[in-house]
């Protein structure tokens, strides 16, 4: 899941028939210290934000299947929930992976 502050919305005039009634937020993807990484981006909202609001997100296949009325929507991020608080145990060590690498190859 990813951290995300909504910075404001998005209009599309012209949209798959699957998304009509669809809230389309403009999103600024935060690191686990709640500061800005990234570029903004446009995700589909099943949570009713607002901008201000501090999200998080799923991506993919999980950002379609976040959509409840329709079985498919041609969607690649969907904001599914409103971040109250984020306590951080410091001890942890980050475990994000380097671009371009995997443990799997």
């Amino acid at each position: 899941m990813l951290l995300g502050k909504i910075v404001g919305t998005a209009v599309a005039t012209i949209k798959t028939p699957e998304l009509k009634g669809v809230k389309l937020l403009v999103v600024q993807p935060l690191n686990k210290h709640q500061q800005p990484i990234g570029t903004l981006q446009v995700a589909a909202d099943v949570t009713q934000a607002g901008i201000g609001d501090t999200v998080f997100m799923v991506r993919s296949r999980e950002a379609a299947l976040s959509m409840m009325d329709e079985k498919f929507v041609p969607v690649d991020l969907a904001a599914i929930g409103i971040v109250d608080t984020v306590n951080l145990d410091e001890s942890i060590k980050d475990f994000e992976l380097s671009l371009g690498y995997s443990k799997f190859n």
